[in-house]
């Protein structure tokens, strides 16, 4: 919607900063002189920002007549309350009397002093330029005035502000009279002349409050006045009600786009009928007829200041109407607003609030700034409550000011403040669901210092609500107080169902080392690495059965707060120093009973942060804020929320078991992985044991493992894809499947390998046989049952070991030790063909590149060349056997069955591998094994580290040494430790207690520096 001031646009002498509210103070007499302002001087810009209302329509209409002579009222009284309009309609008549070719008095009783000049000497001074025929104190009579009048007629006399004259002239003595009598006399006399010559007429203005006529005396002239003058004259009021609106249109704005206003209405209607906002006291139509005559304004905001504010003795209603609202739109002209609410008065502008004190009285001054204006306001305070997304819509200081224009009924209206409805529709944007409003009005009922309520209305009084003795109770609550009252409410909300639950514990043992999941609630997380990793003087075993609860600090304000305010309310309500009325007892009980109800929301938004141990530390877990009206008790949300974040199982699907504790190894020990759970952080966390067992049983079942023990290393399967009973227990393990599954892998001896493989050739390859028994056996397992079938079979004749050349088998090592690869070409012959073989080569030296690596290498990395020369020539020629060699070796090189390179400062450097090469047996040239020089090993052989740690760290590092014991199997690792501390002091009987400890644990100390 666009902004008003695009489509109402004011007046220019309204949009300058330097405006002054004096201009609304219209004075007859100054326009008279010709001292006016623009405003009223001139006629055309006056009616130009005049709406004529059908009161002074008629009005001019009448006094038109009667200056012609066809007749109308000889003598009008204008009669409204203070700042009806009065002075503005005489204004208007004289400048049409001027059109009207007539003599005009103007008479101000304000301006004449009765002890100068009479209003009789004035009327004629003004009519023939002197005083003559009615000068004196005493009243002229009938004749003399008429004589004047029907010399002078076409004439118009306007007599404003006649009471403060009459006052005044009773104060100046007349013979044994006062001229106040002579007054009464001359006005009676004036009303019966000026209806005796027809072309003559006399409007002269009356206050109708009784408040306006200053004392009992005035009060006594204005009823003369109105006695003497009454019998002729006739009473007309300028404006009606109804006609206010336009009235300040026109005076405040110099055109409207009447199109685009609609547009505007149509749209706050459709809005304000969807939230159900509209008056209730109203036709739809009606209000939207009413709102399209006061646009931009709401209806509302006139009605308010007119009728509510226009009841002080003071507020000079249209006039002070005007005065006001040109601050409210001077204040809003660079707003978006697309219509000004009573909630838009800014209560924080001096100007405008200096306007509302005069009337409200001076001590709503420091009652605005407390509840309303200031930084620390209740008001500003619930601009914040609602939240970033309404900030920037400031309703709480919307409401607060739209309850405080209600609040001055006056003696006019039986109502007293603003109902939900009005503070709605007086705050309300389209563009914001009204339902935000009543929240709003919720948090300011609880802040505000002088916010009353009553029969479901809202107002501020002069009087401060029992907010203030609650603030003063509020601050004498101690902090030991509001300690207790939290861990009572931790108390209501923890539950003991599921975890053993510790409270606040001081030390580590407090909290017992068990099996059992533990909460532990603390208030500082600071302390929890303590209490996971200690328990009294000895390292933690369980570790992975705690849980931590802590608060988030961010909610102890607003926690403590509340706790405070609760007190604080209880406190008030048994006060019998502080008088409270039946209502207020009732809503503070309620308050009570509301806090009673919202303590467990509180403490359970403070204590929602959840710690639970990682490998990598203490994981943090917010629950984030509690539901409304949830009662689950928060050991139990707890719960539920690590299972829905898989960090606590009430039940272990067996694959999960299968995929993390099996992949890749044969077995695993049951207690070890039931041990982990509980031990080591990170690892899965279990409510029991049963949860294991039930998923051993359903994995078992499932055929997923199987279950059995270990004897002696080997590994017996039991139970497989039927019922089952784990025990949990050292030797029980859960086997892989493909092991339980799949036949159980021979034994490889000598008459296997014979019957099974020589028995019907002359040869076989020994990865023949190795690949045949992969279909029943592990690798490893049939590697190394081959590996040692073969060794004993050659070693005790029962065949030879050899390799295929050029398609021909060759029997190579008969009889004597070696070392089989399971490579290709690798093979085992008949014993009778190795005999034969080795009989027939006795002729001349003969080697090859698989015995080269076979007999030299073994299990060496590298051998030297020079080294295996010197072996061979011991019964062959030696340069036969160096040519021979030579070739072998660099056969051997090609073939990849090792690598030939140099010898660098002990350790191997490979040249050549799978390539041509040209051995030479020269110093330092070696042989080297092939997984040295395929650069494709993916394993260590030894493992050396050194570091430095922190004390606490050690026992990580000690239980590291763990995952060097199976790959591993004869580990001595040790460790040097070196304990270094400064910057303290220690008792020489403690740090002897310490190296005594050292000595029961049987640990040498190497070396102590004590200073």
């Amino acid at each position: 919607m666009k902004p008003f001031p695009t489509i109402a646009v004011p007046h220019k002498d309204i949009m300058e900063d330097k405006l002054t509210m004096d201009v609304f103070a219209a004075n007859l007499w100054e326009v008279f002189k010709g001292r006016a302002p623009d405003e009223y001087q001139d006629p055309e810009t006056f009616f130009k920002k005049t709406y004529e209302t059908q009161g002074l329509k008629n009005i001019i209409e009448i006094t038109q007549k009667r200056l012609k002579g066809e007749g109308g009222d000889p003598v009008i009284q204008l009669q409204t309350p203070f700042g009806g309009g009065k002075t503005h309609t005489l204004i208007a008549l004289y400048h049409k009397s001027k059109e009207m070719g007539a003599k005009t008095v103007v008479i101000s009783g304000t301006a004449l002093d009765p002890k100068d000049i009479t209003i009789w000497e004035e009327i004629e001074g003004q009519l023939t330029g002197k005083v003559d025929k009615l000068e004196g104190n005493t009243s002229p009579g009938h004749e003399k005035i008429r004589s004047l009048l029907d010399d002078n007629q076409p004439v118009l006399i306007l007599i404003d502000e006649l009471l403060e004259y009459a006052t005044k002239a009773a104060g100046v003595k007349v013979e044994g009279s006062n001229l106040a009598s002579q007054l009464l006399a001359f006005m009676q006399e004036l009303s019966e002349a000026v209806s005796t010559v027809p072309k003559a007429q006399l409007i002269l203005t009356l206050p109708s409050s009784h408040m306006e006529h200053f004392d009992e005396g005035a009060e006594a002239l204005f009823t003369q006045l109105q006695k003497v003058s009454g019998r002729l004259e006739k009473i007309y009021t300028p404006v009606d009600d109804d006609e206010i609106y336009p009235v300040i249109r026109s005076r405040l704005f110099s055109r409207i786009d009447e199109r685009e206003s609609a547009k505007i209405v149509n749209q706050f209607m459709d809005y304000a009928e969807v939230e159900n906002i509209l008056p209730d006291n109203i036709d739809k139509s009606d209000y939207k007829h009413k709102f399209l005559k006061s646009y931009p304004f709401q209806p509302e905001v006139i009605d308010v200041l007119y009728k509510r504010w226009g009841s002080f003795p003071s507020f000079q209603r249209t006039r002070g109407v005007l005065r006001l609202l040109s601050l409210i739109v001077n204040s809003l002209k660079d707003s978006k607003n697309p219509i000004i609410r009573l909630s838009d008065f800014d209560l924080g502008h001096d100007e405008i609030k200096r306007e509302l004190i005069n009337f409200a009285g001076p001590e709503f001054d420091s009652i605005i700034a407390s509840d309303i204006t200031s930084p620390e306001s209740g008001s500003k305070e619930t601009d914040k409550k609602l939240g970033a997304a309404y900030l920037s819509y400031s309703f709480g200081t919307k409401i607060s000011t739209t309850i405080f224009m209600y609040s001055f009924s006056g003696s006019q209206s039986g109502k007293h403040g603003a109902s939900v409805r009005e503070i709605k529709l007086s705050c309300a944007d389209a563009d914001i669901p009204s339902a935000i409003i009543s929240d709003a009005i919720g948090f300011l009922n609880d802040t505000l210092l002088y916010l009353h309520s009553s029969d479901g209305r809202y107002f501020i009084h002069r009087e401060p609500n029992p907010k203030k003795a609650f603030i003063s109770k509020k601050e004498s609550i101690k902090d030991e107080v509001v300690t207790n009252a939290e861990k009572d409410l931790l108390g209501s909300i923890l539950g003991r169902n599921i975890f053993e639950i510790y409270k606040w514990p001081t030390k580590s043992n407090d909290i017992a080392d068990t099996k059992k999941l533990k909460l532990i609630v603390g208030k500082d997380p600071d302390r929890f690495e303590e209490f996971l990793e200690n328990y009294g003087e000895r390292p933690r075993v369980f570790r992975n059965t705690m849980i931590f609860l802590a608060p988030l600090e961010s909610e102890r304000h607003v926690f403590d707060d509340h706790v405070r305010g609760k007190i604080a309310w209880d406190l008030v309500l048994n006060d019998p120093l502080i008088q409270l009325n039946q209502d207020q007892k009732k809503e503070i009980k309620e308050k009570v009973k509301t806090a009673e109800k919202d303590s467990k929301e509180y403490i359970r938004n403070l204590y929602r942060i959840v710690y639970i141990p990682t490998r990598d530390g203490l994981k943090d877990i917010d629950l984030g804020r509690h539901p409304y009206g949830m009662s689950t008790s928060i050991d139990n949300e707890i719960k539920e929320r690590l299972k829905s974040d898989d960090e606590i199982s009430e039940v272990l699907a067996p694959l999960l078991i299968q995929q993390k504790y099996l992949r890749g190894k044969d077995y695993v020990v049951t207690k070890n992985i039931l041990d982990s759970f509980y031990k080591t952080p990170g690892e899965d966390r279990i409510t029991s044991d049963n949860v294991l067992k039930t998923s051993i049983i359903e994995g078992v079942k499932q055929k997923l493992f199987g279950l059995g023990i270990l004897t002696d290393g080997e590994i017996k399967c039991q139970k497989f894809g039927e019922k089952c009973t784990p025990y949990l227990q050292e030797g029980e393990i859960i086997i892989d499947a493909d092991i339980c599954s799949k036949p159980q892998c021979p034994e490889v001896t000598i008459s296997f390998i014979k019957n099974n493989h020589l028995k019907l050739g002359e040869y076989v390859e020994t990865k023949k046989i190795f690949e045949s028994l992969l279909r029943n056996c592990e690798e490893e397992e049939a590697k190394s049952k081959l590996i040692s079938a073969i060794k004993n079979g050659v070693e005790n004749g029962s065949f030879g070991i050899g390799q295929l050349v050029e398609g021909k088998a060759e029997c190579q090592l008969f009889q004597e030790e070696c070392y089989p690869t399971l490579l290709d070409a690798e093979i085992i012959s008949r014993a009778d063909l190795c005999k034969e073989g080795l009989e027939d080569s006795h002729g001349g030296y003969k080697t090859s590149s698989w015995k080269i690596k076979n007999v030299y290498l073994k299990n060496s990395d590298f051998i030297l060349t020079k080294e295996i020369f010197h072996s061979e020539i011991s019964e062959y020629n030696e340069n036969e056997v160096k040519e021979t060699l030579k070739e072998t070796i660099a056969t051997g090189v090609k073939e990849g069955l090792f690598g030939l390179g140099d010898l660098t400062e002990g350790e191997p450097e490979c040249s050549f591998f799978k390539e041509n090469s040209s051995p030479e047996f020269k110093d330092n040239e070696v042989i080297i094994n092939s997984t040295i020089c395929d650069g494709n090993s993916d394993v260590y052989k030894n493992i050396q580290l050194e570091f430095e740690v922190s004390v606490e760290k050690v026992p990580d590092i000690i239980r590291m040494i763990n995952f060097l014991k199976e790959p591993f199997d004869d580990v001595k690792a040790k460790t040097d430790f070196k304990i270094t501390a400064k910057n303290g002091e220690m008792p020489i009987a403690e740090y002897d207690r310490i190296i005594e400890t050292f000595e029961q644990l049987g640990i040498d100390v190497i070396r102590q520096i004590k200073k």
